[in-house]
């Protein structure tokens, strides 16, 4: 038989310039037939590698009897068809490596299938699916587009719903496929995000130390499984982002660590190389081969599963030479700083390509700092992501609700803060997970009070959310006020929706995302100050703020007013900025919600009577600990 390669000159032309970033469909595994033999071909980057085999139980784990060829193009590719290997078997590299005898047995970097951990097996696969989501791929630019409401339901696919009858094992992708389609739907969420699904070792990671960067978990399934999740949850209008971690990965023998018995995937410097808090290997991101290796993975996702974001983690670690290391432990760049040059070369090129080929995608950056332009365009100097996560609002917001309602007005700048800085990015609002876990307690049991004040000001707090600029991010389980941390081996407690307070908490989530998704001034304007328009952020006795969002295309206003203490505020008045009527469209105090049910009647028509510099207003009767939203459509 003729030797067979996937490989053309281009291919290898592109791979060496570092500009190819689609290698899964060249390197790893695949089944083919060759001349009309069926069989595999294996292919796998190892530079530095002197002999290299693929083993398996279909030789016996023999070394020497599958050898792969070495391209003699200098690429550092290995390659071989073999007959009579097909889909299901599982397999691994043989590398010995041309320095220091080193041998080792390697999990394939481009594997699409593993063996369920603790197994650290490759697996032979294919990716063949019908899709069905032809109507949400072609329309999706609109529900992706910056100027869409994005409200984001992030979850953990191993406890988000768990079978305690069969030993408390968690539902298959299969098998959440249409429970979470069908809650997405009930309580309107537009995405969902899935903390990382690609395969991980060490289950306790959440799967922030990836060892598959082109395979989902098969704790839950095949990648058919999860590829039908997709697809269903797009059948039923709901977008997938998925976690992706291009910033470290883990030691284990099986994987990236030390490929070929050299610093391949790694930087060979540990003050690159090594990170002093999850005591993983960063990549090298001066390599191409390594660029090209992360690159591909995103593509490869957003290709062969269909997702619409990636949510890049711990960016910041990616940014900064310096990032969780003392004097000493670090070395700056050539210009003195403490900048990672080609780490942000990275981040760039990876942004470029992916807007490049997908452009109704996003790129979210968890990035925790002040750096610039995270999400401004890479032609202007930017990062190029889509959206940022505002972790600077996320903390003060937080720091602020855990105060007893009775001091507030002396902290009243920790909430108002944030509009200073709303708009010199684009932001996104996150209560994610790592604000439920390490002893940091659930959302609800952050909030001061009795059990009525906790469930008000968690209600107000999603509230104030809503009505700020900026999309949003909530973690499972909080829009229906779970009562311990979350825990990543048990389900959340879906059982408390027995009591009124749970279930009110989880209606007032579904009808303010029913009212967010149809309200233009929410989200059409999220990045402007086009959008916003402070009323009152001053009233520290009252300890109240006001503020409206605006459409641009139909000239509808909403106005948001925020009390913050647990007193009825009698004839407050509020100064808008057109007479006519102003519809009450949500009360956070509503007893339907477990409220007290303090309202205003459905709305008012506006007084001609100024107030904060305006020529007409409002007098209402603000809840307690509550949050109102009024919209006045153009007369």
């Amino acid at each position: 038989m003729t030797h067979f390669s996937l490989f053309s000159e281009q291919d290898i032309y592109l791979f060496k310039e570092g500009n190819n970033f689609r290698l899964y469909d060249k390197l790893g595994s695949r089944p083919v037939t060759v001349d009309g033999v069926e069989g595999t071909y294996f292919a796998v980057w190892a530079p530095n590698a002197e002999f290299a085999s693929v083993i398996g139980n279909f030789n016996g784990w023999n070394k020497q009897s599958h050898p792969l060829n070495a391209r003699w193009d200098g690429s550092g590719i290995w390659e071989a068809f073999i007959p009579a290997i097909g889909k299901g078997e599982i397999y691994k590299y043989f590398i010995r490596s041309r320095f220091n005898g080193y041998t080792v047995e390697k999990g394939d970097p481009y594997a699409v299938h593993w063996e369920t951990p603790q197994k650290t097996g490759s697996i032979v696969w294919d990716l063949e699916y019908s899709w069905e989501d032809g109507e949400w791929m072609k329309n999706r630019h609109e529900s992706n587009s910056l100027q869409s409401p994005f409200s984001i339901y992030e979850m953990h696919p191993g406890s988000w719903r768990r079978m305690p009858e069969q030993d408390n094992r968690f539902l298959s992708y299969r098998e959440m496929a249409p429970y979470l389609a069908d809650y997405c739907v009930k309580m309107g969420f537009t995405h969902v995000e899935l903390m990382p699904v690609m395969e991980h070792p060490f289950y306790g990671s959440w799967g922030y130390q990836l060892s598959g960067y082109f395979a989902p978990s098969s704790r839950y399934g095949t990648p058919q499984d999860f590829m039908y999740m997709v697809d269903l949850l797009h059948r039923n209008g709901v977008g997938v982002i998925l976690d992706w971690v291009p910033s470290h990965f883990p030691t284990d023998l099986h994987g990236l660590s030390n490929f070929d018995g050299t610093y391949l995937y790694e930087h060979e410097d540990t003050r690159k190389g090594f990170h002093p808090d999850w005591k993983s290997s960063i990549f090298n991101y001066g390599r191409n081969e390594v660029k090209e290796f992360l690159i591909s993975s995103a593509i490869f996702w957003l290709e062969k599963y269909h997702i619409d974001g990636l949510r890049v983690d711990a960016v910041a670690s990616l940014l900064y030479l310096d990032y969780s290391r003392k004097e000493g432990e670090w070395e700056p760049n050539r210009f003195g700083g403490r900048e990672n040059l080609e780490a942000i070369d990275f981040i760039k090129q990876c942004n470029h390509v992916v807007y490049e080929n997908h452009p109704d995608v996003q790129m979210f950056a968890e990035e925790s700092t002040a750096w610039p332009k995270v999400s401004g365009p890479t032609y202007s100097g930017g990062l190029g992501f889509g959206m940022k996560w505002n972790m600077g609002w996320m903390h003060d917001t937080l720091k602020f609700f855990a105060v007893d309602p009775l001091f507030r007005k002396h902290h009243l700048d920790q909430i108002t803060f944030s509009l200073w800085y709303a708009f010199s990015e684009n932001f996104l609002l996150p209560f994610s997970h790592d604000e439920v876990t390490h002893g940091k307690g659930s959302l609800v049991g952050k909030m001061p009070g009795d059990e009525w004040q906790r469930f008000a000001n968690l209600r107000l707090l999603f509230g104030y959310m809503y009505g700020h600029p900026g999309k949003k991010l909530i973690f499972m389980g909080d829009e229906f006020g779970q009562v311990r941390e979350w825990h990543h081996e048990e389900s959340l407690e879906w059982h408390v929706l027995e009591f009124p307070f749970h279930r009110g908490a989880q209606r007032w989530m579904r009808d303010l995302n029913q009212v967010y998704r149809t309200e233009k001034p929410f989200f059409e304007a999220d990045f402007s100050w086009d959008g916003f328009e402070w009323i009152d952020f001053n009233d520290r006795e009252n300890c109240v703020i006001a503020f409206l969002r605006k459409a641009k295309t139909t000239g509808d206003i909403i106005l948001c007013v925020c009390n913050f203490t647990p007193v009825v505020r009698h004839n407050y008045r509020v100064g808008v900025p057109r007479g006519g009527f102003w519809k009450e469209l949500l009360n956070s105090d509503a007893t339907e919600y477990g409220g007290s049910g303090v309202g205003n009647m459905g709305g008012f028509d506006a007084d001609s009577l100024p107030a904060h510099d305006r020529g007409y207003s409002l007098n209402l009767k603000l809840p307690p600990l509550g949050v109102l939203f009024f919209k006045s459509r153009p007369q």
